[in-house]
């Protein structure tokens, strides 16, 4: 059954791996991880610095800091449908042999051709509202994230298409320099997706009487939201990385192209809505599953550490928690993941694939009775243990974190008392 299982989990990984578009969302958000950071920790300047309750609640002028730390949150997080599709389509041309920042750029421009370039506004007093040409937020925000990704694929894909026929290439004299020749050999490419991308919006709209993005949005994105954000969805997640983990496969990357999406567009609402005055809804966000998920390691294996070093007797396992403390304390298991090994270890399979588990549904529990609220920033990964929960959920968010390892840590025992017996028996 071991071998089934290992085959099956190992062929969908392979399968998952190895798929250029989902491979392409995984990096791009992978890549964009950094900018989502220093977007969370704009707004939390904002509040700590420039807000009422803030630093300028004694040093006034600070409060003409606002609109800059409102802006670090607006080119990051409040604009990321943009740069997502920019680097999707960077990242799928790598993979489909096409230019890479052409098809970054069309994958972008793509997304905006079928989208709403003008704004409403409604001002008191006149009858009709005033429209004027821009991109709202719907365009540029986690609304169109979906849509963006979608439509970034789909471009990239009929550029290829295009770029590999000849007679629409547009041939120019060997004189003209490599870079004009090449951009005139994608010219007509161009004007057509551009072209059918203008169309198909126009006319999406026209027959419907909505625009592809609000369509996408309200039909994929908004469901795959909610049911991320349930418990048993985040959940399936958790159980899900760590059987991977257990394989040997790193279940992060394997999950990326869901939770990435479904974390960042988590985020930046909880980050709007906070702004307007509201309550941040989302649970499922990068902080959460840095600070309380894989809190000291995806198994949360930092409490494994902490039991071997008090209870087991096995001085092989002692060493290499000795080696792993540290990176665990930051939340690297690699070293004890692969040392120990933890990988297709039948003794501690139980607590490794079902403690991240049980670790986010503490940290749900604590959310839903109103001891930490939805998180509106996101902490880096490789920062120590409670540090992360500190910047993420403030002192409530260490409180949390303490009790998942100390709930794991007794999940750990009765196994690492089992390993102990397990090598007293072969040593017989």
């Amino acid at each position: 059954m071991k071998d089934k299982l290992q085959n099956v989990l190992l062929s969908i990984s392979a399968k998952v791996e190895s798929n250029k578009y989902l491979g392409s969302i995984k990096e791009a958000f992978t890549m964009f991880v950094p900018f989502i950071i220093v977007g969370s920790f704009g707004s939390m300047l904002n509040i700590l610095v420039a807000g009422a309750n803030g630093l300028a609640k004694w040093v006034p002028w600070l409060s003409k800091l606002s609109p800059a730390f409102t802006t670090i949150n607006f080119v990051t997080i409040s604009c990321m449908s943009l740069p997502i599709a920019f680097l999707i389509g960077y990242k799928l041309a790598e993979k489909e042999q096409v230019p890479q920042l052409e098809s970054g750029l069309i994958g972008l421009l793509s997304y905006l051709a079928v989208c709403p370039n003008t704004i409403s506004t409604v001002v008191e007093g006149l009858k009709d509202p005033v429209v004027s040409s821009g991109l709202g937020s719907g365009v540029i925000g986690a609304q169109g994230l979906f849509v963006s990704m979608i439509m970034s694929i789909l471009a990239v894909k009929l550029f290829k298409v295009l770029t590999n026929i000849d007679a629409i290439k547009i041939k120019m004299p060997d004189s003209v320099p490599t870079g004009i020749a090449r951009s005139f050999n994608i010219l007509i490419p161009i004007f057509i997706i551009i072209t059918v991308f203008s169309v198909a919006g126009c006319l999406f709209n026209a027959y419907t009487g909505n625009y592809i993005n609000v369509w996408i949005y309200n039909i994929i994105q908004v469901p795959l939201q909610a049911l991320a954000n349930t418990t048993v969805g985040i959940v399936i997640l958790s159980l899900v990385n760590q059987i991977f983990w257990f394989l040997g496969i790193h279940g992060g990357m394997v999950i990326e192209g869901v939770r990435g999406p479904l974390s960042a567009a988590g985020i930046a609402e909880n980050i709007s809505a906070v702004q307007a005055g509201g309550v941040a809804t989302n649970i499922l966000t990068r902080g959460f599953w840095t600070s309380f998920v894989v809190v000291g390691g995806g198994g949360i294996t930092l409490s494994l550490l902490i039991a071997i070093f008090i209870f087991s007797k096995r001085e092989d396992h002692k060493s290499i928690a000795k080696f792993s403390l540290i990176p665990g304390i930051c939340g690297i298991n690699e070293p004890v993941v692969f040392g120990l090994p933890l990988v297709l270890n039948p003794i501690f399979a139980i607590p490794f694939i079902i403690n991240s588990a049980i670790a986010a549904l503490i940290a749900i529990g604590a959310t839903n009775i109103g001891f930490i609220t939805c998180g509106i920033l996101d902490c880096s990964p490789g920062l120590p243990v409670f540090i992360t929960g500190f910047i993420s959920y403030g002192f409530n968010g260490i409180i949390v974190q303490a009790i998942i390892l100390a709930v794991t840590f007794v999940i750990w025992i009765p196994f690492v008392l089992l390993s102990n017996k397990q090598v007293e028996i072969e040593n017989k």
